[in-house]
């Protein structure tokens, strides 16, 4: 495993699928994801209005991206997610914890008053850490 967990006993557990923290070896390929959102393949934004929706399909342009980098989503060591609604917050980690198995990201989540696109609504960066035999 590439990505490792921090757990700190002077910390709360999270409440929702991250970790503390997270580390990495400093060999390999650091991979910087830029803001994913709803966007689809063809350029429209899946799920309009629904949250769930709009999160499965961040976490497969996320996929996506790291892919490409010849990585997993295994490799991604933390993203910062961005929401309209901090309400969602439940059905946005019931979604992460589908794709992130393992080492769950370290992970910062806020709530935004607009998206570049009215319809969107969440948004995730991501740092990836692949090592050089993956690469």
């Amino acid at each position: 495993m590439i990505v490792n967990e921090v757990r700190s006993p002077e910390l709360a557990v999270p409440n929702g699928h991250f970790s503390q923290a997270t580390w990495a070896p400093a060999s390999g390929r650091l991979v910087f994801i830029s803001g994913m959102t709803a966007r689809n393949k063809e350029g429209g934004v899946t799920g309009v209005g629904d949250v769930t929706a709009q999160t499965h399909q961040v976490c497969q342009n996320l996929k996506a991206a790291v892919e490409a980098a010849g990585g997993t989503l295994a490799h991604i060591a933390r993203v910062d997610v961005f929401v309209r609604n901090m309400e969602d917050f439940k059905a946005i980690h019931a979604v992460r914890e589908q794709y992130f198995s393992g080492v769950s990201p370290a992970s910062t989540l806020v709530e935004v008053l607009k998206f570049v696109n009215k319809d969107y609504l969440i948004e995730i960066n991501a740092i990836a850490v692949i090592p050089e035999e993956a690469a």
